[in-house]
This record gives structure tokens, sequence and C-alpha cells, in this order.
């Protein structure tokens, strides 16, 4: 299927001289993805509650076709949404995990690259280790239902090191991104705290947990689990899903 892209017209390089739009999209990718396999052998997958990552055979073993339909559900967020695409970007995702966080510009240089041609899903999966991650999944899922589901995805992301891994509860530093979003911050706490929200982020995570997903971040496109090393691990996958949908 033909693509349509934004005119590759030069830009200034942050490291100088110039390079044209893809090819520093493209760089940003691998470059987020460079960071995200070291920070995975860093911690050595302690976000996960296994002692080494599942490989693409591990989950595809454990993901059939029975259990396609709980990758997306027809309530999940879509921070992307093309309705006459066939093709879904889909990510488990803890907001307080650093492999999470890392692959973050990864995943927004996609985004941009492939706007208008795929739907991007992301569902929540707070892991037990990370003492913020499931009050920032209230957070953001208390956003939502104001109109601003990637305002606070985005801000979780960006401002990761300043809350994460802190034994101190993070409601204030919550609230107060809320505030700065400029969401009516009366009704987003009174979900924020909501046994309504709470059910929303638990059935995320346990669609998580039924698919076997053993740690953050964990990749679909379509019905297919991807576990990424390269670009190309990405990219390539989404290329043949459009041009055979």
């Amino acid at each position: 299927m033909p693509t349509e892209h934004q005119p590759d017209s030069p830009i200034k390089s942050p490291l100088g001289g110039t390079m044209t739009r893809s090819v520093l999209k493209r760089a940003l990718i691998v470059g987020a993805l460079a960071v995200l396999l070291l920070v995975l052998l860093v911690t050595v997958f302690r976000n996960s509650p296994t002692d080494s990552p599942p490989t693409d055979e591990d989950l595809a073993e454990e993901q059939n076709a029975p259990n396609a339909d709980l990758i997306v559900r027809d309530d999940s967020h879509r921070l992307d949404d093309v309705p006459d695409s066939d093709v879904t970007f889909v990510e488990f995702l803890d907001f307080e995990c650093e492999a999470c966080g890392a692959v973050y510009p990864a995943v927004e240089a996609l985004r941009d690259e492939y706007e208008g041609q795929i739907n991007v899903v992301i569902r929540y999966f707070p892991l037990d280790g990370h003492p913020n991650s499931r009050q920032a999944a209230h957070a953001v899922e208390a956003a939502a239902r104001q109109g601003e589901l990637e305002a606070m995805y985005q801000r979780m992301f960006e401002t990761q090191e300043e809350w994460s891994h802190n034994e101190e509860p993070q409601d204030e530093v919550f609230r107060g991104f809320a505030e700065d979003l400029g969401l009516d911050v009366e009704q987003w706490e009174e979900e924020y705290y909501s046994d309504d929200v709470a059910e929303r982020v638990q059935a995320d995570f346990e669609d998580a947990v039924a698919l076997g997903l053993r740690g953050t971040p964990s990749f679909f496109i379509n019905d297919q689990p991807v576990s990424p090393e390269t670009m190309d691990d990405l990219t390539d996958p989404i290329n043949d899903a459009l041009e055979n949908q």
C-alpha cells in the first residue's frame, strides 16, 4: 500500500551539518532502542517477574488466536486512531519502568513516521515492584476522562526521573501535573481515587497477565508479539502489515 510522508527537506543536525527529516527520525529510533537495550541489561529486567526476558518464540506459544482479543479491547486507549487502517501498534507499559521510559522517544518517533497510517494503542501494565506505577496509571486514566490521555502520558515519561522509584506517594506530584495541563482538578482528583478508575487500570493489567506477559514494555503489531532489538524489528513488520492490509 502506498504511503504518504512529509517532504523530506534538509534540517540542521544536533551534531552539526544537515540531514533529512526521515534520516533524523530513524536516527532517533535507533538511539532510543540502543538506550532501551542498555537499560534492560543494566537492570537485569528487574521490572519483570521472571529471571529473563521472553523471546518471540515464548510469546508466540503463550499468545494464540483465542487470546488475540485480549491485546486490544473496544475501550482500549488509542494515542492515534486511524479508522481506515488495519494496522495497530500496541504497547503494554508501566509509567515507572526505566525501559518504557527509554523506549518512549522511539515510540514517539514511530508515531510521527507513521502518522495517519497506523493505530497506536497503550495498555496499562503497572508492575508490583514499582511503588508509584499503579497511581501513575490512575493519573493518566483520570486525565483521559477529560480528553487529555496523550498529554498526561507524555508528561509521565518526560518527568519520569523526577518522581519514579520514590517510596513516598507521588499523589501531589501527579495532582500538579493535572493542574499544569489545565484539567478540572477537583474532577480529576475524584476520579484518580475512584474505584472505577482502579478497576479500569486493573482490567488492562489482568489482560496482560492472561496473555502471559512477563514485563514491560511489551509490544504487539496487530496480534503478533514483537521484541525489538533494532529499529527494523519495529518498522519491518509495520511496513509489511501496511503493504498487506
